[in-house]
């Protein structure tokens, strides 16, 4: 989930709570842990701001602090624009995927956790290849081989479609086009469905593998 700002307090997952989605809050009483005020004028998505606090706050669950980076001014509602520990959301991802794969995906959410979202994209089409790669699609493009899995049934058309809009071309435009920005929303599109991608090939895995061998794309045994 995306990181909150609610009365003064911040809702994210903490690493101390095992990624659970928990409150850091300020000292009881309406107080602060340690907070830093700096005046000037800053400009954060197009609103202008006079004051910016850095201010310490503590998880209502484990104790662990965390620093939020929190905008004030004259007729704007107070802005998180930043909070440490980064809240990392992490998919599920069944237990037989290789490992190379999960590391490259848990990777791109990291990335994510500091909205490096060009970064994490272009890791997601990497783990996508990766999963294609690891279970015999190794010839052609990345969209041939996309392509091959829907024709072999490993993957749906919907998936397909999914697989070439919001993962490979968006990959693509990371790696080889002029640069551009990348939204939050296109990287949870990518990161939904590479997990969804993984799954078809992971998560009823000896139905697959007799799939897979029958189009020809594992060894037979």
């Amino acid at each position: 989930m995306p990181v909150e700002f609610v009365n003064g307090n911040v809702r994210a997952a903490c690493p101390g709570c095992n990624g659970a989605v928990t409150t850091y809050e300020q000292e009881t009483g309406g107080g602060a842990f340690g907070q830093i005020s700096r005046t000037g004028l800053v400009s954060y998505q197009g609103k202008s701001y006079g004051m910016t606090f850095y201010r310490l706050l503590r998880c209502a669950g484990c104790g662990r602090g965390g620093l939020a980076t929190i905008h004030e001014g004259h007729a704007v509602m107070p802005l998180l624009s930043d909070f440490y520990p980064f809240s990392r959301e992490q998919a599920s991802l069944p237990a037989g995927a290789p490992e190379g794969m999960v590391a490259e995906y848990r990777e791109a959410e990291l990335c994510a956790a500091v909205h490096a979202w060009r970064a994490a994209s272009a890791l997601l089409r990497s783990a996508l290849e990766k999963t294609l790669i690891a279970n015999g699609y190794t010839d052609g493009t990345l969209q041939a081989r996309i392509d091959a899995a829907a024709r072999d049934g490993v993957i749906t058309p919907a998936r397909q479609r999914r697989a070439h809009e919001d993962v490979r071309v968006l990959g693509n435009d990371v790696l080889h086009d002029e640069w551009r920005e990348v939204t939050g929303a296109e990287y949870e599109a990518a990161h939904h469905y590479v997990q969804r991608i993984i799954e078809d090939f992971y998560d009823l895995r000896t139905e697959v593998e007799a799939m897979l061998t029958k189009a020809g794309r594992l060894p037979t045994t």
